[in-house]
């Protein structure tokens, strides 16, 4: 693995969760409806338990769901990359359809201030998660085609996302325990 290669499949990574953004915004702009639910379905899915948390335990909470979801990245490329690329779509479709709605009920200063803190750690870790699975997937089909090892590819990977990606994860996971919810106070 190059970082080349790496850069790449990141990239890759941030252009199909960007476009999943993109048309879960459009949809919802043209569907409210379709945001409601959404939001609804993400609330009883995902929300539910969290609010009441304290924050040292909403931190570690946070923190394991996005370790898995990061995993299922990563580890998604033992399917030649497709479940890497779902995952990245259909979080991308949702942020942008629950983005859309929020936006349109509370306006871009609370998306900003709900998304940018801890964003700026749990975003990165996302795609390069992504990009990772998306490697993965590329040595798998390197090795059908006899021209690596992918067994052998993969603990490099592996490394880098513990590296890199478990760290970001644990500073989000933080950042969005402790620090969102104050900047949310002073804007609500």
């Amino acid at each position: 693995m190059s970082e080349a290669s790496l850069a790449r499949s990141t990239i890759f990574a941030a252009v199909l969760f960007a476009v999943s953004i993109g048309i879960g915004v459009v949809v919802v702009a043209r569907d409210p409806g379709i945001g409601a639910e959404a939001a609804t379905l993400f609330a009883e899915q995902v929300i539910g338990d969290l609010l009441s948390d304290p924050p040292a335990v909403l931190a570690g909470k946070l923190f394991l769901n996005n370790l898995v979801a990061c995993l299922l990245l990563f580890l998604g490329g033992a399917s030649l990359g497709v479940v890497t690329m779902l995952i990245l779509s259909v979080n991308g479709l949702l942020i942008g359809a629950l983005t859309e709605l929020v936006r349109q009920q509370q306006g871009m200063l609370f998306i900003a201030a709900a998304l940018v803190p801890h964003g700026i750690f749990e975003i990165p870790a996302f795609l390069i998660a992504g990009g990772l699975g998306l490697l993965l997937g590329r040595e798998l089909i390197a090795e059908w085609h006899g021209t690596a090892d992918a067994a052998a590819e993969a603990l490099p990977l592996a490394r880098l996302f513990l590296r890199v990606v478990v760290p970001l994860l644990a500073v989000a996971a933080v950042v969005e325990a402790f620090i969102t919810p104050a900047i949310l106070s002073m804007i609500a």
